[in-house]
C-alpha cells in the first residue's frame, strides 16, 4: 500500500460463543457496487450464451472441492454463527453431496418444453434474466447461498452474492471454491450490511433473491417496484404445530423439542407455536420437558453439544425481551426463561418452554427466531385450525395424529406453504421450498422453483 492509499473499512466477524474475533474482510464501498454490477453484466453475455448443460458441467467439479473442504467450512461456519460443529459440517457436506443431483435437476427443469395444437408448434424456452443479486442470511451460512447461487448460475445469470454480515467469511470461502471453476466476473461477493444490500437492490440488477425477515423483504419489494425487477423472497415464519388427541406423544414431543430448539431456534421453519388438545396437554408438556432437560447446551465446537448461542447480542436481546414480556403478561416458563434465567450467559438463551400463553402476547404473533416453544391448549379442531391460522406468516406447519386421514384433513386447512403430517414440513425430492401469506413472494428449489431464476420465452411457428 502506498502512502496515498487508504485502507478500506473492515467487516469484523465475531464468534458468538466466546466473543472473540474470527477474522475480518474489507467492506465493499457502496459507490463501487454499480461498477460491480456493470462488470457482471458484461460477463453475463458470454456466460449466458452457453447452454444450461454446459454451465452445469463447469460447476460440477465444485462438488468434490466442497466435499474436500467440508470440515474446514463447517468449522468456520460454526465459529461465525454458533451452530453446533457437527451440524455445521453436515450442512457443508449436504451442499457438496447434493450438488451433482441438483445440477441435473436444474438442467432438466430448464430444458426446452414443446407445446402444440392443430395449428401452431411452440417451444417454452428458459432464458437468463441477466444479473442476479443474492442476499442471504446467517442461520444457514452455506446452504442459503448455495440454494440461491447455483440455480441462478445454471439459468445463465451472473451473480453478486451479498451474505449476512454475521457470516461473511464462510460465504467468501464458498464463493472462492466456486470461482476456481467459473469464468471471471460470473460470481462476485459484496461485503457489508444492510447499506450495501440496499445499494445492490437499487443497482441495475434484473433479479433479487432474498432470504430473511419479513420487514426487510417488504423494503426490498418496494425498492424493486419502480424497475419492475424480478424478486424471489423467502421471509419469516411463525410455524405452528397441532397435536391432536390421538397423537403419538413420544413422536410429537420429540419433534417439538427438536424443531423448536435446533440451531438454537434460529431456523425459518422452527416450531414456535404448539397447540395441543386439552385432553393430552399435561402429558405432552411433561414429555417435552423431560426431553428438553436432556439437551446439552454449550460451546458449539464441542462434540455432543446440541444447542449453541444466539448469533449475536442483538438477537439474544430480542428473544429475551419477548420472553420477559410474555411472563409479565401471565405466561409461565416451565424450562429456561428470560432475563431471570440463571444459566444464561453471553449470547446464550436456555431452551425455553412457555405455557399460559395466548394470542394477545407478542411472542405468539411475532417471529422469535430463538429457542422458545410456546404451548397452548385447544378443545376443538376448529379452534386449533383458527389458532394456527391466526398469523400473517404462512411458511411451514405440522400436524400430529395417529389417524393420518384425520390429521391430513386438518393439515389441509392450515394456511402454510408446507405442512407435514407426523413429520416436519419438508417435502419429497423435487418439491419447492415455498411459503404463503407474508412468508414468501415467489419460491425456490425443485423444478418449479428453479424456473423462477429464468425468463420464460415462447417461440412459435405455424405447422
Amino acid at each position: 500500500m502506498t502512502s496515498t492509499q487508504t485502507a478500506l473499512p473492515e467487516l469484523v466477524s465475531i464468534d458468538p460463543a466466546h466473543g472473540t474475533v474470527v477474522g475480518s474482510v474489507a467492506l465493499t464501498p457502496i459507490e463501487g457496487i454499480a461498477a460491480m454490477v456493470e462488470a457482471a453484466r458484461i460477463a453475463q453475455q458470454s456466460w449466458g450464451a452457453l447452454t444450461h448443460a454446459q454451465r452445469a458441467e463447469i460447476l460440477r467439479p465444485a462438488a468434490a472441492r466442497l466435499k474436500s473442504e467440508a470440515t474446514r467450512l463447517g468449522a468456520l461456519a460454526s465459529r461465525e454463527m454458533g451452530k453446533p460443529i457437527q451440524e455445521a459440517i453436515g450442512e457443508a457436506n449436504y451442499c457438496a453431496e447434493g450438488l451433482g443431483g441438483e445440477l441435473d435437476e436444474i438442467v432438466t427443469a430448464l430444458a426446452d418444453t414443446p407445446r402444440e395444437d392443430t395449428r401452431v408448434s411452440s417451444i417454452l424456452r428458459y432464458a437468463p434474466l441477466g444479473v442476479c443479486a443474492a442476499i442471504t442470511p446467517w442461520n444457514f451460512p452455506l446452504l442459503m447461498p448455495h440454494q440461491s447461487v447455483i440455480p441462478a448460475l445454471v439459468a445463465g445469470n451472473t451473480v453478486l452474492l451479498k451474505p449476512s454480515e454475521e457470516t461473511t467469511l464462510v460465504a467468501c470461502e464458498y464463493a472462492k471454491i466456486l470461482n476456481e471453476f467459473l469464468p471471471d466476473g460470473v460470481l462476485s461477493v459484496v461485503i457489508g450490511d444492510g447499506k450495501q444490500g440496499r445499494a445492490l437492490v437499487l443497482a441495475d440488477v434484473n433479479l433479487i433473491v432474498f432470504t430473511g425477515s419479513r420487514e426487510t423483504g417488504k423494503r426490498i419489494l418496494g425498492d424493486a417496484g419502480p424497475g419492475l425487477k424480478r424478486v424471489i423472497l423467502e421471509l419469516g415464519g411463525k410455524d405452528p404445530l397441532v397435536v391432536l388427541d390421538d397423537a403419538d406423544l413420544e413422536l410429537a414431543s420429540a419433534f417439538a423439542v427438536r424443531n423448536s430448539f435446533r440451531n438454537a431456534g434460529q431456523v425459518c421453519v422452527s416450531t414456535e407455536r404448539i397447540y395441543v388438545d386439552a385432553r393430552i396437554h399435561r402429558a405432552f408438556v411433561e414429555s417435552m420437558l423431560s426431553k428438553t432437560r436432556a439437551l446439552v447446551q454449550g460451546d458449539p465446537a464441542v462434540e455432543g453439544v446440541q444447542v449453541g448461542p444466539m448469533v449475536s447480542a442483538r438477537q439474544k436481546a430480542k428473544v429475551v425481551a419477548q420472553i420477559d414480556a410474555a411472563i409479565a403478561s401471565g405466561a409461565t416458563a416451565l424450562h429456561g426463561g428470560g432475563s431471570d434465567e440463571p444459566n444464561s450467559r453471553g449470547n446464550f438463551v436456555a431452551p425455553t418452554i412457555l405455557t399460559g400463553v395466548n394470542h394477545t402476547m407478542d411472542i405468539m404473533r411475532d417471529e422469535t427466531f430463538g429457542p422458545v416453544a410456546c404451548v397452548q391448549s385447544f378443545t376443538t379442531i376448529d379452534e386449533a385450525v383458527d389458532l394456527a391460522n391466526d398469523s400473517p406468516f404462512g411458511l411451514g406447519a405440522a400436524v400430529f395424529g395417529r389417524d393420518t386421514t384425520r390429521a391430513s384433513a386438518v393439515a389441509a386447512r392450515i394456511d402454510a406453504g408446507m405442512v407435514g403430517v407426523n413429520q416436519g414440513c419438508g417435502g419429497a425430492d423435487g418439491c419447492p421450498w415455498v411459503g404463503c401469506k407474508e412468508s414468501g413472494y415467489g419460491f425456490h428449489s425443485g423444478p418449479e422453483g428453479h424456473r423462477q431464476f429464468a425468463q420464460v420465452r415462447v417461440l412459435s411457428r405455424l405447422k
